[in-house]
């Protein structure tokens, strides 16, 4: 039988811990803030401004052309009142921790295929000596970011 057979005991487990992942309130309360943005339509659009806005600033600059003054201010001024925005903040809030929760699973389940056995705090002090970093360089401590 497969390792990833949908019967069997790895994907039992894989499944268990999506369950134990969603169970718990602090993931319902980023999941809650990722649906309410998604379901603002100003909020995305104003979002989706700024982004847009930042991105041809950057291709402006990474050709050759100076930014003048307006444009940086008139982009900081956008900038600011999207952050003003709660539906959006916690947006970020929310992607920026379940980004951290997914690369802290990612590195566990990564440096048990890479060890052939459950790493210790050793081998993730070890990967982020080696420039492996634990959750983008931070965690420690088992990387339970």
């Amino acid at each position: 039988m497969s390792l990833i057979a949908d019967d069997s005991a790895l994907m039992a487990t894989t499944k268990s811990l999506c369950e134990t992942l969603v169970s718990q309130e602090e993931f319902k309360n980023l999941h809650n803030s990722v649906e309410a943005f998604l379901s603002n339509d100003e909020a995305r659009l104003q979002y989706q401004s700024v982004h847009e806005s930042g991105e041809a600033l950057n291709n402006k600059q990474r050709s050759g052309v100076e930014l003048s003054d307006s444009e940086i201010n008139e982009f900081e001024q956008a900038r600011e009142q999207l952050l003003q925005n709660s539906v959006v903040t916690d947006f970020m809030d929310a992607q920026r921790e379940l980004q951290m929760v997914q690369q802290a699973i990612g590195k566990y389940v990564g440096l048990t295929l890479e060890l052939g056995r459950v790493p210790t705090e050793e081998d993730f002090a070890a990967a982020a000596g080696q420039g492996g970093g634990c959750c983008g360089g931070g965690g420690g401590g088992g990387c339970g970011c």
